[in-house]
């Protein structure tokens, strides 16, 4: 029952019990003002016997007995209305009693779903909020005049309604309904859920909805997987390189023999192109073997204190050439402040620019324009690189970062799994923004220093 409904019921109560004592003190002074009658009557009914003569005094006396009867039924009711009084008394000290227990009970349960990380909202069958916590008032920016409004209207970008309506067909105590909502242009994943919100005879009044936010311990599910097969890459990257790593040289070594036996006695055209085909592919699948190498191991960071400006504008001038062929602008953006020296593995930041500069490139066939800025915010060596190509598809957003993943024709598919995995080594992360206007990506790691690291 909402504090609305409450209201109603606790001022009828009220005047009930108000009602009733007013009752009791109007019988009460109507009966002692009826016993102060009798009493006056039984003075005149005693003065009437001593005059009246002997042989009329029976009447006298019988009339007087019965004045004594009356009082003593007067007496009765008075004595009934004391007791109802004070029953009643009673009663509006118990009324009193537990208004405040319901008081009492009411501010701790609300303490208690306030104090929840989660959103809580009970609503009425017609799907109108009877009661939200301070944690949904948070996370739906709702405000505080939402009771008794629809959650249609409660949150534009939440369709917590269409999920409730979508609930009661089903009713399954375990369905939750996983949805993305942007919050200050982040995209946070919220998950909801729906039981039936039942009165004390166990008859359906409503529902009860909880909301939390579960955007990081997805993240971290996500990362445990990543983990996980990395821990597994590991052992059959070393398997792999053992086993196909040797068969390779031997047979590389052979073509070289073949092709020095074939320049002594001559061989057509056709001979040499096939060798040179065999020898271009041996040399791919001992590329691709060294990749899933080095991509499955787990190396220790050689860190060092670098020059982020430094670093990048040498990297800008290496790829200028390509980028001027493709008509690609690179412009390294200045944040306003002077990129600080920060703790990094300079080969591995290294690699992980090139690699995010060429895939810009990549990404703009017809040219366009490449930003790469550095900044140090809140503890933090931040570098986005941003494209103007055609964005990312949405259907591939969960899969950019899994190994030999890739939508180009050429490549191993590793760069972007490689370059995550470099930046989890940092402590740091890979991240990124698309929309059909461009893509960018984002490295951030801890800005520490040497020092801190040795400490």
């Amino acid at each position: 029952m909402t504090e609305k409904n409450l209201d109603p019921a606790r001022n009828n109560y009220r005047l009930v019990i108000i009602g009733l004592m007013v009752l009791s003190a109007a019988s009460l002074a109507v009966t002692i003002w009826i016993m102060v009658d009798f009493l006056r009557e039984q003075k005149i009914v005693d003065e009437l016997i001593r005059r009246l003569p002997s042989d009329a005094t029976a009447s006298a006396v019988e009339l007087a007995g019965e004045l004594k009867w009356q009082f003593r039924l007067a007496i009765l009711v008075l004595l009934n209305l004391i007791v109802t009084g004070i029953a009643v008394v009673l009663l509006w000290r118990a009324y009193r009693s537990s208004l405040d227990s319901l008081r009492d009970f009411k501010a701790l349960a609300g303490d208690i779903l306030n104090s929840m990380d989660q959103a809580v909202i009970t609503t009425d069958l017609a799907g109108r909020v009877t009661r939200i916590n301070r944690r949904g008032n948070d996370l739906l920016s709702s405000g505080t005049d939402c009771i008794g409004r629809s959650l249609e209207d409660l949150s534009t970008n939440v369709p917590l309604e269409l999920f409730r309506k979508e609930w009661m067909q089903s009713k399954s105590p375990g369905e939750t309904r996983d949805l993305t909502v942007q919050v200050q242009g982040d995209d946070r994943t919220l998950r909801a859920s729906c039981l039936t919100l039942c009165d004390i005879e166990n008859n359906e009044i409503g529902n009860v909805l909880q909301v939390h936010d579960v955007t990081e311990q997805i993240l971290i599910e996500e990362k445990m997987l990543r983990m996980e097969r990395y821990m597994g890459l590991g052992a059959v990257a070393v398997g792999l390189h053992h086993e196909i790593r040797n068969p390779l040289a031997a047979l590389s070594l052979h073509v070289q023999l073949l092709e020095e036996e074939l320049e002594q006695v001559g061989s057509g055209i056709e001979v040499e192109r096939m060798l040179e085909v065999i020898q271009t592919e041996i040399n791919r699948v001992s590329g691709v073997l060294e990749g899933f190498r080095d991509f499955a191991s787990i190396g220790r960071l050689e860190l060092e204190m670098v020059d982020l400006q430094e670093l990048i504008e040498r990297i800008v001038k290496l790829l200028a050439p390509r980028a001027a062929q493709q008509k690609v602008a690179i412009n390294f953006l200045s944040s306003g402040t002077q990129p600080a020296e920060v703790a990094a593995d300079r080969m591995r930041l290294e690699q992980v620019l090139l690699n995010l500069l060429i895939n810009g490139m990549e990404s703009m066939p017809d040219g366009g324009e490449l930003s790469v800025v550095a900044e140090v915010e809140n503890n933090l060596a931040l570098i986005r690189v941003s494209d103007t190509g055609r964005g990312i598809p949405k259907d591939l957003h969960d899969r950019i970062f899994d190994p030999y993943f890739s939508t180009k024709s050429e490549g191993t598919g590793l760069g972007l799994a490689l370059c995550d995995k470099i930046m989890r080594q940092h402590q740091g992360k890979l991240e990124f923004q698309t929309s059909n206007r461009g893509t960018t990506f984002q490295l951030s790691w801890p800005a520490i220093k040497i020092e801190e690291v040795m400490a």
